[in-house]
């Protein structure tokens, strides 16, 4: 059975459908639920990076679990939050070992072929690397 889900969150309507799937999969199977949200540094390098860091990890983390409140109240007992900088496939991959998951839930949003052959998907590079179960939610 499910006990730890990872969710990727990056507040997008398919990222929080996720979260909700998550959720209610987690209170039927008595689990609990990680939310990753990971930001991508494209411009900058490393010192900024560690300016972003600094700034706003904390306080971008409490934003993040009051969201995630605004739509399951009782979010806080349920879940763990993060807030990482990276890469998102890599970052979510990362986190089957780090915390022990063992299952999957991501967000996947239909975009044209010329958009994912240029940006990549991550729920796509997910799906071929993961070695737990994944739930993609439409």
């Amino acid at each position: 059975m499910v006990k730890y889900s990872l969710v990727g969150y990056d507040g997008s309507d398919a990222s929080r459908r996720a979260f909700q799937f998550a959720i209610e999969l987690a209170r039927c199977a008595h689990g609990r639920v990680r939310v990753v949200s990971v930001l991508q540094v494209t411009e900058g390098g490393a010192d900024a990076c560690a300016l972003m860091m600094a700034d706003s990890g904390t306080r971008r983390a409490q934003e993040l679990l009051e969201e995630l409140q605004a739509m399951v109240p009782d979010a806080a007992s349920l879940v763990d939050v993060e807030l990482i900088h990276g890469s998102p496939g890599d970052v979510l991959l990362s986190q089957i070992e780090q915390h022990g998951i063992d299952h999957i839930v991501i967000g996947h949003t239909e975009r044209g072929a010329l958009a994912r052959w240029l940006l990549g998907s991550v729920s796509g590079n997910v799906l071929a690397r993961a070695h737990v179960p994944v739930t993609v939610v439409r």
